[in-house]
């Protein structure tokens, strides 16, 4: 069977989730984000789930700190990985906002790992002006491949089906 790990990564509000359940409507989909074991933490410090500026960085410098000390997103993640490898899934999107830490992962996986940046056009999402790096620079890394998400929810499924298609048949 033929497996699509896809590092998926846009400013805010752009529809990656969205996109991701569109997507699993055709394949059978693991979803996951670095981001999410550092919110168990967080949790545990107070935080109420929010996403605005302020949660936003917090949340960015607490997955700093665990980078720093025992690179715990990346192990997460690859423990994600390694159990998807041996499941019946077809695709998994991983949601990493840091380009070394992006970096990291596709390495993790021997460069099998693909990249995507979505793109809000002009309707969707906030380019920077978040206050903290792993929003800021979701720009500044070479990804693989883009999707400009501006279509209806019918026209970008069938759109972002078929770029699915393509990474899984590259």
């Amino acid at each position: 069977m033929k497996k699509a790990v896809i590092v998926i990564n846009g400013a805010g509000g752009v529809g990656k989730d969205t996109l991701c359940n569109l997507a699993a409507r055709h394949f059978k989909v693991k979803n996951i984000s670095s981001i999410t074991p550092i919110k168990n933490v967080a949790k545990l410090c107070g935080w109420d789930g929010g996403k605005d500026d302020k949660s936003r960085k917090f949340l960015s410098d607490l997955k700093a700190l665990t980078v720093a000390y025992n690179d715990y997103p990346t192990r997460w993640a690859t423990e994600e990985y390694r159990a998807f490898l041996a499941s019946d899934e077809q695709v998994m999107f991983v949601h990493i906002r840091e380009g070394s830490e992006i970096a990291k992962f596709v390495s993790a996986t021997d460069g099998k790992a693909k990249t995507l940046l979505v793109r809000g056009g002009t309707r969707y999402g906030k380019v920077g002006g978040y206050g903290n790096v792993s929003d800021d620079d979701v720009e500044n890394y070479p990804y693989d491949y883009f999707y400009v998400n501006e279509k209806t929810l019918g026209e970008a499924e069938e759109e972002f089906s078929a770029l699915i298609h393509e990474i899984l048949n590259a």
